[in-house]
C-alpha cells in the first residue's frame, strides 16, 4: 500500500499510541489496563506505521524480529514468578519489595505480557506486509 495520507498521519499516530500504551501499561496493576491492552494499543500504532512502509521498515523500526519480543516477554513473565518461589510461596504470588511504591513483580509480569502481545500481533502482521 502506498498511501501518502496514511504515511503522513502514521507519523503522528505512532508516538501517540506508544505513549498511551505505556500509560495504560503502568496503571494496569492498580486500575483497569495492563500489559495486554497496552500491548494491543502499541501494536496497533506500530501496525498503522508499518502498513504503508512494508516489512523491511517494520523490522528496521523495531530493530529486532517480532518473534524475539515474544521470547523476551515470556522470559520476563516467568522471571516475575521466581521471587515468590525463593520466599516459599506459590509461583506468581507477586511481591512488593518497596511497600511505599506501587512497584513490584506485577509490573515485570505486565511488561512481559506487553512484549508478548506486541510480538504476536506484529509477527502475524509481518506475513501480510509487502516488501518495499
Amino acid at each position: 500500500m502506498n498511501s501518502i495520507i496514511l504515511q503522513t498521519t502514521s507519523r503522528l499516530i505512532l508516538p501517540a499510541a506508544v505513549i498511551f500504551s505505556i500509560y495504560v501499561l503502568l496503571r494496569g496493576h492498580n486500575e483497569p489496563g495492563g500489559g495486554f491492552i497496552g500491548g494491543l494499543i502499541a501494536a496497533a500504532g506500530i501496525a498503522v506505521h508499518a502498513i504503508p512502509r512494508g516489512r523491511t521498515s517494520l523490522v528496521s523500526m523495531l530493530r529486532v524480529w517480532p518473534k524475539t519480543l515474544i521470547g523476551a516477554g515470556i522470559l520476563l513473565a516467568v522471571l516475575s514468578g521466581l521471587p515468590s518461589l525463593l520466599l516459599a510461596e506459590p509461583f506468581l504470588t507477586h511481591q512488593w519489595p518497596f511497600p511505599s511504591l506501587p512497584v513490584g513483580t506485577t509490573l515485570v509480569f505486565d511488561l512481559g505480557v506487553y512484549l508478548v502481545v506486541i510480538g504476536s500481533v506484529l509477527t502475524f502482521l509481518s506475513y501480510y506486509l509487502e516488501e518495499h
